[in-house]
């Protein structure tokens, strides 16, 4: 069998996986032991990315006239792919923290959603978060204003529905007429204060007029 023969599965199989791929990365994994090939394998696996490594041959031929031609240039030395067609950050995203903790392990180029990045390009789209984390956060930005109407309609239902609401509503409106009437009067109270202390005082200078009155009959009588 010739050596096209040969190479052709593995070309197709390259193709097939590369085929509605949203990203591919290409790296440089000489380095890693195997605890850390078998882990970093698991970790893409989980985050639903295919990792395989391949001849550069092969994947040269695969790449052509397609979206990941532009990644040629990279494929020398030994290469390894992650692929990703659902999330396309995953491949870089995944790699790049692993590789903190196995610093053997290198991006050397990728493309992702058609358009190519170099390694400190695949270092940036490293650092966007996943569609999840996305989604977690526009979730939290609404949820408490769909809390807030949640607990609305929550009491609404514990006050009857409509009709519970409506009764809770003049309740309301009960209880700020009574506050308002109880304001007036605490005003009115004490606008009066400065009069019953008037009073006290015209009072008291009536009594202290009568007691200087009687005093001084009560000396007339001595000269007298």
């Amino acid at each position: 069998m010739a050596k096209v023969e040969l190479k052709q599965p593995i070309i197709q199989e390259i193709s097939d996986n590369v085929k509605d791929a949203q990203s591919v990365v290409v790296v440089d994994y000489r380095g890693l032991t195997v605890a850390e090939d078998t882990q970093l394998r698991r970790e893409l696996r989980e985050a639903g990315v295919t990792y395989k490594v391949y001849k550069n041959t092969m994947m040269n031929f695969a790449f052509k006239d397609t979206d990941f031609e532009s990644l040629k240039d990279v494929l020398s030395g030994p290469s390894a792919i992650a692929i990703s067609t659902d999330d396309a950050t995953a491949p870089a995203r995944v790699i790049s923290k692993f590789a903190k903790e196995a610093p053997a392990l290198e991006i050397k180029a990728g493309v992702v959603e058609g358009t190519y990045y170099d390694a400190d390009g695949m270092k940036a789209i490293a650092s966007v978060p996943s569609r999840d984390e996305l989604l977690s956060k526009l979730l939290g930005s609404i949820q408490s204003p769909i809390g807030n109407f949640a607990r609305v309609l929550k009491q609404i239902a514990e006050n009857g529905g409509a009709e519970g609401a409506d009764s809770a509503a003049e309740d309301k409106a009960e209880e700020k007429v009574e506050e308002k009437a109880e304001e007036a009067k605490a005003e009115e109270a004490k606008a009066e204060e400065p009069k019953e202390e008037a009073k006290a005082e015209a009072t008291e200078e009536k009594a202290e007029a009568k007691e200087e009155a009687a005093e001084e009959k009560a000396d007339d009588a001595k000269e007298e």
